[in-house]
């Protein structure tokens, strides 16, 4: 089927969003007007200074703290190590656990295991079928040996929300501190973090439509972990190096123009129950996390006797984007540990697609991804040797 003149569908938001054509103009000074360097006192320099503290001020309110407790960093990667080891490195004597999930992002779970090697005390908490950490597991856990608490707010792959308000209830009644990974939350839902209790919590900004290799970390005031860079004294000398100042101030940007389309979820929401129904309507389908405590655009259905690879091809043929789970370990042949982990067949995993809807994506794009979903799983079980039937 030659779809080379069909409009292109993107479905792929979790995995990235184009930068805005509002952020792009927002930068644009950065590179020839306001270039000079924000740690300077000459004129160039106090310039690049004030746009420097207003994109803090304005990312901090639609976080809900004070500017001073948000720190720019390069990623939402970097943000997840840098909160997890500066929290075990500083932590006191004696609080040597860190409690995560099984579901959390590469950059969390490598995180774990790099601490582990130095001797920290890892333990990994079960979810059950839809992706939902046990809190009774957590409640066992917790005690006067833990340092940190760090489960993500809503999984990249199976878009399931977690009860983040009581994992930061049950952490701070152990003594500890709660970190919490928002790539894919921040900007898709509304949530104000004193509201929600976290100690921590990062966000990147290619996920709301700022350029790649910007993020924020933020640090409720009073918290004390490691320094991430020593160097020049910015970022309050917890994280040196110059601030790249046309990237934040784009940040800042997408993060007001998100909250302000927060107002559009429910149209999303609309779109995403429809896509799930039309997918799941599909003979030997499931859909994967919570139907309800779910991220607005999020979909990720399994399909049996399916290889996800063959038809995350198939559909980009067909003018569509998709993805088989998380865009950071799309090369990897192995199973989603994400899926897994809820108890989903190896065999189940492997036929797994996650469609992520946007603001930009319309209900014509969801019949197109319906109809072009049903024709391809008809082809590839229709080639299946073990399809029943054939």
């Amino acid at each position: 089927m030659n779809e080379t003149n069909v409009k292109r569908i993107y479905a792929d938001h979790a995995a990235t969003t184009p930068v805005l054509p509002e952020v792009v103009e927002a930068m644009l000074p950065c590179f020839n007007e306001t270039w000079g360097n924000p740690s300077s006192l000459h004129q160039d320099g106090q310039r690049a200074k004030e746009l420097l503290v207003s994109a803090r001020a304005t990312l901090a309110s639609t976080l809900g703290c004070d500017p001073s407790e948000v720190y720019f960093t390069s990623c939402g990667s970097e943000s997840d190590n840098w909160a997890i080891k500066g929290a075990a490195r500083k932590a006191k004597q004696g609080r040597n656990k860190i409690i995560t999930s099984k579901i959390e992002h590469h950059a969390v779970l490598h995180t774990c295991e790099a601490l582990a090697r130095e001797g920290f005390n890892v333990v990994y908490l079960d979810v059950d079928s839809e992706g939902i950490v046990d809190l009774d597991q957590l409640r066992r856990e917790a005690d006067d040996t833990t340092a940190l608490v760090a489960v993500m707010m809503a999984n990249n792959e199976i878009g399931t929300l977690q009860p983040i308000c009581e994992i930061a209830e049950i952490a701070h009644d152990a003594g500890a501190l709660c970190f919490t990974d928002a790539v894919q939350a921040f900007g898709a839902i509304r949530f104000n973090v004193k509201e929600i209790g976290v100690d921590m919590l990062a966000l990147s900004g290619h996920k709301l439509g700022a350029p790649k290799g910007i993020g924020a970390l933020y640090i409720k005031k009073g918290v004390r972990i490691a320094n991430l860079i020593d160097g020049g004294g910015q970022e309050k000398g917890k994280r040196g190096g110059t601030e790249n100042l046309p990237y934040i101030v784009g940040l800042a940007k997408a993060a007001k123009l998100a909250q302000s389309r927060l107002d559009d979820v429910p149209r999303i929401i609309k779109m995403r129950n429809r896509l799930i129904d039309g997918l799941c309507a599909l003979p030997h389908s499931k859909l994967n996390g919570a139907r309800g405590a779910r991220l607005p655009g999020n979909v990720n259905v399994s399909f049996e006797y399916v290889e996800g690879e063959s038809l995350l091809l198939w559909l980009d043929i067909m003018g569509i984007s998709a993805s088989t789970g998380s865009a950071c370990s799309s090369n990897s042949l192995e199973a989603s540990h994400v899926l897994l982990a809820t108890g989903l067949p190896i065999e189940m995993a492997h036929g797994s697609l996650r469609f992520s809807l946007s603001h930009s994506n319309t209900e014509e794009d969801v019949d197109r991804i319906i109809a072009a979903t049903a024709e391809v799983v008809s082809k590839l079980r229709a080639m299946s040797p073990i399809y029943p039937g054939n």
